[in-house]
């Protein structure tokens, strides 16, 4: 009985339980994925225009990533209660809309519906938070892959919620903002005190990666799955049967990862102890900070950067790590006898920790945060408008393409970390390389939207899905990299306002101003043609119809397209800057190319 207590005690702290539980609340957090979805319903209830409509994905937008109270709550509460706080915000905000748009509550007014979808999806910064922060600190060896799956997860949830509201089959559009409003909540209440860090840094076992094999494995067929799915659904049609069956077979993908801790928990007879020594020492950013009685080695080192020769970076990790120790050990000594004054630094270098004021006055901080603005929110105005691209278009349901982008989104992601962690430890290149192709991608997508050929939507949702995704693998774990762990929370959630700032831009003045301006021209067109053929004692009755601008054809975001594929231009510059400037850190960093 004692064993079997032990290994239930060590089964709650095994880092991997831990990882499959942030999987789980991921999998359902990513709600302003299906904004796309939601804002047709919206517009139709309550008659708004598509700037109108645009102003309400800014407050989404804002609310996804406006995280610093997040942030700063999950540094200094436990982490159930601020996945609590971000429940209740999902909670209330989102419920809030499912009650006006049904009409069971007096509408309110536009400024007050952009507070409630800021307040339910700024829900998700605590579920992203809690989940980055802790499997970062349990698996501090493995940011890339653990990054990527993370917040592949989140944006596979869009399909995921999709997917299971299929089976409700009901008439009322509504019933996804309620499941929207309930379901994360619920799910995020059951799992909140199992997402938490556990000392995973000592958890490390040879078997990790085959578990993360296993992992990648169910995150292809789980894609591959919906794929498919979805495309027999848009194609053939399923019964509600089927559709029944098809749900129950991806809640079990779903929970299919939850295998890697039950057995080495319950089948495994290893001594995690013993695999501890097997992890290499924290680099200087993996350190907890300095204490005083470290203060002179840290000194030291820094001196070390001053004098070393540059070749030194050059030699092979054992060698480089040998002469630096060499140079330390005379640097010591100089210093004890008086031979050597030792300066003060003024800040970290990077690699190390840095606050987030210290981080600000970065050029590479800048360069990672506007190349992901230019990026992440050319990606997102596509999202936020995807409903309304497809239906210029004269495709009727957007439902199939809001759950394609989110599994091309969730395949960015996984690519995203597995291949940018091939290109660091194998080549000791800089991360940011990966996030400037995924940058190429992105302008190709939004030229394919412009062009509108027939297709477009499938395949402009591919790259652009592959390309929005990478960027949430990427630049938190080179942020992470480049500024530390110790403030990842502060820096995640600062560089992540990247997002509403581009989607403001992109989506409020840019896209949602041609549209409307189209739109308006397109209905003055109809109405003058209109009126040539109707009998005059109707043209009372057509100036008093005031329909919704709609937007009709491959003009309607031609312009803002174009735009779009600009910026992802200029995104890929700032990204290659950044990976000229960066070289020497990663090298520092992995040591020299295999």
């Amino acid at each position: 009985m004692g064993e079997v207590g032990g290994r239930v005690r060590g089964f709650l702290r095994n880092r991997w339980l831990v990882f499959v539980a942030a999987m789980w609340m991921q999998s359902v957090a990513g709600v302003g994925y299906l904004f796309g979805s939601l804002s047709p319903v919206i517009k139709a209830s309550l008659g708004y225009n598509q700037r109108q409509v645009a102003s309400l994905g800014v407050a989404k937008d804002l609310g996804d990533s406006v995280g610093f109270l997040a942030g700063t709550l999950c540094a200094v509460l436990p982490l159930w209660a601020a996945l609590l706080i971000g429940a209740a915000q999902n909670l209330v905000g989102y419920g809030w809309v499912w009650l006006a748009v049904t009409h069971r509550v007096a509408e309110p007014p536009l400024w007050a519906m952009c507070i409630l979808i800021f307040v339910g999806n700024n829900g998700e910064t605590y579920f992203n938070t809690a989940a980055l922060v802790s499997c970062v600190q349990n698996f501090p060896k493995n940011r890339g892959p653990i990054v990527g799956i993370l917040k592949g997860f989140a944006g596979l949830s869009g399909a995921i919620i999709t997917q299971i509201y299929a089976i409700v089959h009901t008439p009322d559009d509504a019933a996804l903002i309620f499941m929207v409003a309930v379901g994360p909540a619920m799910v995020v209440v059951a799992l909140m005190f199992i997402v938490r860090p556990v000392g995973g840094h000592r958890q490390v076992r040879p078997s990790d990666g085959i578990s993360f094999t296993f992992v990648y494995s169910v995150c292809l067929v789980l894609a591959a799955y919906l794929m498919g799915v979805m495309l027999l659904e848009d194609l053939v049609g399923l019964s509600e049967t089927i559709m029944v069956v098809c749900t129950v077979i991806l809640i079990a993908l779903l929970l299919l990862p939850i295998v890697i801790p039950v057995m080495l928990s319950f089948f495994s007879n290893d001594d995690e102890s013993v695999y501890a020594a097997l992890l290499p020492s924290p680099r200087r950013e993996e350190a907890s900070g300095s204490v005083p009685s470290e203060e002179q080695n840290e000194v030291i080192l820094s001196e070390v950067e001053d004098v070393k020769p540059k070749d030194v970076d050059l030699l092979p990790a054992s060698e480089r790590q040998k002469r630096i120790a060499e140079l330390q050990a005379r640097l010591f000594q100089a210093a004890a006898v008086g031979a050597v004054r030792v300066k003060r630094r003024r800040g970290p270098r990077r690699g190390e920790d840095f606050t987030l004021l210290q981080a600000m006055i970065k050029a590479d901080f800048w360069l990672l945060f506007f190349s992901l603005l230019l990026g992440s929110g050319s990606g997102l105005t596509v999202i936020d408008n995807l409903g309304q691209m497809s239906q210029s278009l004269g495709f009727e349901e957007s439902h199939i393409f809001v759950s394609m982008i989110s599994i091309w989104n969730f395949l960015g992601r996984v690519a995203g970390g597995y291949l940018s962690e091939i290109i660091v430890k194998d080549y000791a290149y800089p991360r940011a390389i990966a996030l400037a192709t995924a940058q190429v991608f992105m302008a190709i997508g939004h030229f394919t939207f412009a062009m509108a050929w027939p297709g477009t939507m499938y395949i402009g949702t591919l790259l652009i899905g592959l390309g929005y995704g990478a960027h949430w693998a990427i630049v938190p774990a080179a942020a992470s990299e480049l500024f530390g762990v110790k403030n990842f929370g502060a820096l995640y959630n600062f560089l992540t306002v990247a997002n509403p700032a581009g989607s403001l831009v992109f989506s409020g003045i840019i896209a949602s101003g041609i549209y409307d301006y189209e739109a308006k021209k397109q209905a003055s067109q109809h109405l003058n043609s209109t009126l040539v053929t109707m009998p005059s004692r109707l043209l009372g009755m057509v100036s008093d119809a005031t329909p919704a601008l709609k937007c009709e054809g491959a003009i309607c975001f031609f312009i803002s397209s174009l735009i779009m594929s600009g910026f992802c231009v200029i995104a890929v510059i700032l990204s290659l800057i950044l990976v000229h400037r960066t070289k020497i850190v990663y090298t520092n960093l992995y040591g020299t190319p295999r």
